[in-house]
């Protein structure tokens, strides 16, 4: 990559001579600071995300066994060994709402540590209770003790899981999350030179022609625009924007105004790409959904979370730039579940 070192170690070769030794991970030698500052600042801005995706597990986990626990209570009571099933519905029931509680307040919370420690201590719980279990001869022990070690080793995830997202620093990546909002960035490399790819952006009214979920943006004066897009249910949205920073051939930063009825703010950025392969476009966008981070990972499984439409909607202004049209096949026009054979339905994006 072109990147310069402050020093050279040796190391010993095959045949008993020495070569230098480029990597970074040798004891001197270390990418000057200058090279590597804008690589760490990008490390430094998403630092403090690790956890979420064990968390994430453990909500659907919770919400699941909560389910069992409520739906099925003596089938439930019998695999825990507990030989009074019938007489155990009503407490199996409450242990079954209290994790399905645990799990919607783990999926549904951008920092969902202290939900997680709240399972730790439910988790803690349904030790004591089954420790009452193995106590009572007349259980099934067995069936009791299968049931503990189950119960440790997700414990053990509960406790990894609220420990790492405990120790997050404070960065940009999370600076929002307390207020529910979700913060996503993606880049894409377009074979055109940052003037071709500016200009095109730069016209808010060109932005419908590849972002799928738009319907349409209107200029409404200077540095103001109004969006619609489409929402669930055959619904639509509007706001309107206003641009916070442009810089002609590198960046176009806008935010909705204060009035809109859902906040997203957002920055491109056109940047040359190494080797004269084009522009490297760089998108930061935050956004509020209607449900917070549980709208999120609802709004995922149809494909429609912020992070995959921004993607999908660079690929889509990646081939306008290059090839003046969107190509469709029959995957990516039809959601989910489909024929192999392809219809004859039109394309809408």
């Amino acid at each position: 990559m072109g990147t310069s070192i402050e020093a050279t170690a040796n190391a010993t070769s095959g045949n008993g001579g020495t070569a230098p030794l480029g990597s970074a991970l040798a004891e001197r030698a270390r990418p000057r600071a200058a090279a590597a500052a804008r690589y760490q600042r990008i490390a430094n801005e998403d630092r403090g995300t690790g956890g979420e995706s064990l968390a994430d597990f453990l909500g659907v986990f919770s919400i699941g066994l909560g389910l069992a626990q409520f739906l099925v209570p003596e089938a439930m009571s019998k695999i825990c060994g507990i030989r009074d099933a019938e007489g155990n519905k009503g407490v199996m029931r409450a242990l079954g709402a209290r994790e399905i509680s645990h799990g919607v307040a783990i999926l549904s919370r951008q920092q969902p540590e202290k939900a997680l420690w709240s399972r730790v201590a439910g988790d803690a719980l349904d030790l004591a209770l089954l420790g009452k279990t193995i106590a009572n001869p007349e259980n099934n022990r067995g069936r009791a003790l299968f049931a503990t070690a189950n119960v440790l080793a997700v414990t053990a995830l509960d406790v990894m899981a609220a420990r790492t997202l405990s120790q997050q620093p404070r960065t940009i990546a999370n600076e929002g999350a307390d207020k529910g909002i979700i913060r996503t960035k993606r880049s894409l490399t377009i074979n055109k030179s940052p003037e071709e790819c500016y200009a095109f952006w730069h016209n808010f009214e060109n932005l419908p022609r590849f972002m799928r979920h738009l319907e349409s943006v209107s200029v409404t004066g200077e540095r103001r625009s109004h969006w619609k897009a489409k929402a669930p249910a055959g619904a639509t949205v509007e706001w309107d924007a206003e641009t916070t920073e442009d810089r002609p051939n590198e960046l176009i930063a806008w935010r909705s105004t204060e009035d809109a009825e859902v906040f997203n703010a957002g920055t491109v950025r056109f940047e040359r790409a190494p080797g004269g392969r084009g522009t490297e476009v760089r998108i930061e966008l935050e956004y509020k959904p209607p449900l917070g981070k549980l709208g999120s990972k609802v709004a995922m499984l149809f494909r429609e979370e912020p992070g995959q439409q921004v993607m999908d909607d660079l690929r889509h202004f990646k081939q306008v730039m290059e090839t003046g049209e969107i190509l469709f096949s029959d995957a990516t026009k039809q959601r989910g579940m489909h024929p192999a054979q392809p219809d004859d339905k039109p394309v809408q994006l």
